[in-house]
C-alpha cells in the first residue's frame, strides 16, 4: 500500500493554516475568529507530528511540544471565551464592529 508521505501531511497542514488565516481575517464574529485561531494551532500541531515522525522516528520530542501547545490553546480559549461573554453582557453583541470600546 502507499504510505502517506511528508508532503501529503504538509499540504494538509498548509491548507488548515491558510483556512484559519482566511477565517480570522474575514469573519466579524468573535466565536468564528476563535475557531479560526484554533485551526491555525491545529496546523502547527500537525507539523510537529509530521516532522517528529519523519526526522526523529524513535523520539517523542514533537509530541511534548504538542501537549504544551494544547495546554496553551486551552488557556487561550478560556480567556477568549471569558472576554466574549463579558462583551456580550455589556453590548449584547459579539460582533467585532460593535465592540469598539471596553468599559469596566
Amino acid at each position: 500500500m502507499n504510505e502517506i508521505g511528508l508532503m501529503h501531511i504538509l499540504v494538509i497542514s498548509t491548507s488548515l493554516f491558510f483556512i484559519g488565516v482566511y477565517g480570522f481575517l474575514t469573519r466579524r464574529n468573535m466565536i468564528s475568529m476563535l475557531m479560526s485561531v484554533e485551526l491555525i494551532l491545529n496546523a502547527v500541531n500537525l507539523n510537529f507530528v509530521a516532522f517528529n515522525k519523519f526526522l526523529y522516528p524513535g523520539q517523542l520530542s514533537g509530541l511534548f511540544f504538542i501537549i504544551f501547545n494544547i495546554a496553551i490553546a486551552a488557556a487561550e480559549a478560556a480567556v477568549a471565551i471569558a472576554i466574549i461573554i463579558n462583551l456580550y453582557r455589556n453590548h449584547r453583541s459579539i460582533d467585532i464592529n460593535d465592540a469598539t470600546t471596553m468599559k469596566f
